[in-house]
């Protein structure tokens, strides 16, 4: 009995030590995007700001909007990482207007880089995507477009 006892603390110890990794790591995981939006902002001021404008409102019927883009949002994530390793030429249409703009490619940004700006384009403004882009991520989709 005493031995029963004794597992049976045992096992709510346990459980108690899983809860606490797994916040653990999910309190990691928000510091380390919190470092990414941060590093991102910097990419984001060099690179992309003069056309998509401090409050990511963009130009219009030039350069779209990145505050509440349902792209910016969405889960498609590779999308993303192809158009800033690509950039774009063609007249697009998001979310119900046009824009003709030219966007030049940004693929001498490293893996991290492009990580980091997607995470502070998703997380700035009206938008809170809190699954990151991944250096990985960036990586896999470079190679596919090369």
């Amino acid at each position: 009995m005493r031995i029963v006892k004794q597992f049976a603390g045992l096992g709510s110890f346990c459980w108690g030590m899983f809860f606490l990794l797994c916040s653990n790591a999910g309190m990691a995981q928000t510091a380390s995007l919190k470092s990414s939006i941060e590093r991102g902002k910097t990419v984001y001021v060099q690179r992309c700001m003069v056309c998509h404008q401090q409050d990511g409102g963009g130009v219009p019927h030039l350069n779209p909007p990145l505050d509440g883009a349902s792209a910016v949002k969405g889960k498609d994530k590779s999308k993303l990482i192809s158009i800033l390793l690509k950039g774009m030429s063609d007249r697009v249409e998001i979310d119900g207007e046009y824009y003709s703009n030219n966007m030049a490619s940004h693929a001498d940004l490293s893996d991290q880089q492009i990580a980091d700006v997607l995470n502070y384009i998703r997380n700035n403004w009206s938008n809170k995507v809190p699954t990151p882009v991944t250096p990985a991520e960036v990586k896999s989709v470079r190679a596919k477009t090369k």
